[in-house]
């Protein structure tokens, strides 16, 4: 740790801009009174694209570290006038400074004006950082997990689980609401939600009391697009991508807003068809059994969202939303299994199991909300949520068992899984702040009850005639969840002379039930033979936080939370879900909910560079172990290690001169995870340092700058999958080319993903007297073209349209000064 520490500070010690000048000002109102909490932009000259945001603090300074070049800088806040200063100049050497720039309060509309921007790709802030997504070049195409596979610190590992900063238990939000999907059902989602529909990525390491506990590696909030512009307008935009096989993808957005409402909407479509290799090879006892499986995978899926605003007078307002995706989806599996006698090496027979898998995964989502909010500091949110989640599974998996040679077939065994899912998800929230004895003062309730109910039907089928089945009564099951969490929570924050504070505490109240019912030959539930378990449990999560910002050029923060994760319904359910005769996954009803107390040292310098410093303890870590049964048989199930120990370094740092700028980001970690689930080969003790670099290079050329070239990539040493499996070295590499047309309003772009084909994983596990190694690739490397075009106007009225920008801005930058945000 101290190492680590002096590590920081050598970093920073280290100045990446030797040539870059200061631009420094202060923001005042008519009475010449600081404005604090103000976001002061900094625009390049030329075109107004914006280069830096910055937030005032209590003194209303602002300040900027730029190399040499045009520049002007806005200023907007809540109830006053967007200002701008002239165009100035910095040279070569010196400061600049802009004195006072004084804001007017909003009095009457003011005139139409056209302002064009382009935000950074990477925007990182004190508790979150912001990949904006829309508009770059290698976002084309993909998907909201292939985006994740590439951000920052995010690791997708073989079975699409998510990790950040070296943990699992990553919270997915969508548009700053907790999706309740996990496992399987999370990573088909996010494969069905396209680049095309999100405006921006926000990782969120250290969530305050506002947000839910839950999530102790931080929260991943997917914003969708929503345009605010007056008006009629909207986007059209089509893609084609191609690897081993041809990809397609299509949409529009639309908006029409005035003065009292605005009505908006988006629709996409995804056509995807992809490969997948996989091999496993495992060692139990005297028999070696090594797997051999290609998938081909296919997804159809349509994407929706509408809804209105409607803007009763400048303090209330209140909206409807609703949005959701039905997707269509099948995977087929080509199996081979040579199964020998370890000491001889010799085969003695192949398992062949062909499976078939078709999926229906349709949802919506209803949204009601109202917002109150005074120019005195009052605000009130209220939200009312109801989700619905309808899945079906459709899998026949056959067993053909051939001699060595594979020519004359032994035996035969064939089954089919019907597995159909329900989820019904019901949320009250509400939301208030007021300034409080000079600060800010915050709270809220929530209640959410979510319903599942999961029906597990097993068919043994005598050859290949879906007629010709017949249900077996001990591997079926109906198996309903029932979740309901209460919440109340406060938060508080102040600045100081040169401190910020920011502490809160969050109150959770957690009941769970489930039941396990067998089912009749009819396939019936038979609740005479039912299994259950009741959990009840109230946890306090408290957070705080301290950022020391009287030089602003270089500020300090420490901060502490404590997070929890529950496990998913999927891991509770105690029946089989077949892959082969050999090899199934099976919940586990004693998973308990884990625990993270997470302590973090942060330093932002000249603005740009960021570096933390964090260490986390989890107690009954979640962990997905390939265990043995029935001597030779794999079963893979979630268990709670004792414990994990992570400690984590990120450094990131934007750069930009001219038209070119990049973002690099590293992050690190040390792990140690621990358990005893029976001695022996059962002990498990694992420590490994792994560390991610990620880096984007965006270039403008060309006479009118309407060129533009970007390259994208990341490297992931060796790392932990699931507490069990070591890994291997991942990494990849994206081109891609965009160009300008029609006047700006519409682009084609071009790239290439994953160039080197490298983005292949593998890994290796030695648990229950089972010895495995896992590796395998999937379609990633492809090519991607795409095409967009937007109409209608993009003028905006100055006075409610930099009004709402202003508050929109400012809510997403309360965390900044130690609020946090989230739902």
């Amino acid at each position: 740790m101290e190492k680590l520490i002096v590590l920081m500070l050598f970093v920073n010690a280290v100045s990446f801009t030797s040539d870059a000048q200061k631009i420094s000002g202060t923001v005042k109102g008519e009475q010449g009174k600081n404005i604090e909490n103000s976001t002061a932009a900094l625009h390049n000259a030329k075109d107004s694209s914006v280069v830096k945001l910055v937030v005032t603090g209590a003194s209303g300074q602002f300040g900027f570290q730029v190399g040499p070049g045009s520049y002007l800088v806005s200023a907007s806040h809540v109830g006053h006038a967007t200002v701008y200063s002239k165009v100035f100049e910095v040279p070569g050497s010196g400061d600049v400074d802009l004195g006072t720039i004084t804001m007017n309060k909003l009095s009457a509309e003011l005139g139409a004006v056209t302002v064009s921007s382009k935000k950074p790709m990477v925007e990182v802030k004190a508790d979150k950082m912001v990949l904006n997504v829309e508009g770059t070049v290698n976002g084309t195409g993909s998907t909201a997990l292939d985006l994740l596979r590439k951000s920052p610190g995010v690791m997708v590992d073989k079975d699409d689980h998510l990790g950040l900063a070296g943990k699992n238990g990553v919270r997915i939000y969508v548009d700053g609401k907790p999706t309740p999907l996990s496992g399987a059902d999370l990573a088909n989602y996010l494969k069905s939600l396209q680049s095309a529909q999100i405006e921006a990525i926000e990782i969120i390491t250290n969530p305050s009391a506002r947000y839910d506990a839950a999530g102790n590696a931080g929260i991943i909030n997917i914003r969708l697009k929503k345009n605010k512009a007056f008006g009629t307008n909207g986007s059209v935009d089509a893609g084609y991508n191609i690897g081993v096989y041809p990809k397609y993808n299509a949409g529009i957005v639309f908006n029409h807003r005035n003065k009292r409402s605005n009505v908006f909407g988006n629709y996409n479509y995804n056509n995807t068809k992809q490969n997948m290799d996989f091999n496993l090879n495992r060692s139990v006892l005297d028999t070696v059994f090594d797997n051999t499986t290609s998938f081909i995978l296919h997804n159809k899926s349509h994407g929706f969202k509408t809804g209105v605003d409607f803007f009763i007078n400048s303090k209330n307002s209140f909206g409807i939303l609703v949005n959701g995706n039905i997707s269509d989806n099948s995977f087929k599996s080509y199996s081979r299994t040579p199964i020998s006698y370890k000491p001889t090496g010799v085969v003695n027979r192949v398992l062949v199991a062909n499976n078939r898998n078709y999926m229906e995964q349709n949802n919506a989502n209803f949204n009601l909300n109202y917002r109150f909010a005074d120019t005195s500091g009052h605000e009130l949110t209220i939200d009312a949520d109801y989700g619905l989640f309808r899945n079906e599974g459709n899998q026949l998996q056959p067993n053909y068992y051939y001699n060595p040679a594979g020519t004359v077939l032994i035996n035969q065994h064939f089954y089919r899984f019907i597995s159909p899912a329900d989820i019904d998800i019901n949320t009250l929230k509400a939301d208030y702040e007021q300034n409080f004895q000079k600060g800010k003062l915050g709270i809220g309730a929530k209640t959410a009850f979510v319903n599942t109910r999961n029906n597990f039907q097993r068919f043994n089928i005598q050859q290949l005639n879906p007629e010709k089945k017949q249900l077996d009564l001990s591997r079926s099951n109906q198996f309903d969840y029932k979740e309901n969490i209460n919440a109340l929570y406060v938060n508080y924050n102040k600045q100081l002379k040169g401190v910020m504070l920011q502490a809160g505490v969050r109150m959770e109240n957690t009941v769970t039930t489930g039941d396990s019912y067998g089912l009749n030959a009819d396939g019936s539930v038979n609740k005479t033979t039912n299994q259950d378990f009741k959990r009840k449990y109230t946890n306090f999560f408290p957070s705080a936080a301290i950022t020391f910002n009287k030089n602003p050029m270089s500020q300090w923060g420490l901060s502490y939370s404590r997070r929890i994760d529950r496990p998913a319904y999927q891991d509770l359910n105690p029946f089989e879900f077949k892959l082969d005769e050999y090899t199934f996954q099976k919940g586990n009803t004693s998973l308990r909910p884990q625990y993270t107390n997470i302590v973090t040292l942060s330093n932002t310098y000249i603005y740009k560079l960021n570096t933390s410093l964090s260490y986390s303890h989890v107690a009954d870590v979640f962990t997905q172990l390939a265990d043995t049964t029935e001597n030779s048989k794999s079963f893979i199930t979630r268990k709670n290690l004792a414990s994990q120990d992570v400690v984590a370094l990120n450094i990131s740092y934007p750069f930009m001169f001219k038209t070119y700028s990049a973002f690099v980001n590293f992050s690190g970690n040390h792990s140690k995870y621990k358990a005893d689930f029976g001695g022996g080969s059962r002990i498990v003790n694992i420590s490994v340092t792994s560390f991610n670099f990620f880096m984007q290079h965006s270039l403008r050329f060309g006479k009118k700058q309407d060129w533009t070239a970007e390259i994208s990539g990341w490297y992931n040493s060796p790392f932990i999958w699931q507490g069990s499996f070591k890994s291997k070295t991942m990494w990849t590499l994206d081109a891609g080319l965009q160009k300008l047309l029609l006047k700006g309003k519409a682009s084609f772009k071009v790239s290439v993903a994953d160039i080197f084909f490298s983005m292949k994983f593998s890994g290796e596990s030695n648990f229950g007297g089972q010895q495995t190694i896992a590796r395998g690739n999937f379609e990633s490397r492809q090519f991607k073209t795409s095409f967009s075009w937007r109409f209608g106007s993009n003028t905006v009225k100055a006075a409610r349209d930099r009004k709402d920008a202003a508050e929109e801005e400012k809510k997403r930058t309360k965390s900044s000064s130690g609020l946090g945000g989230g739902n």
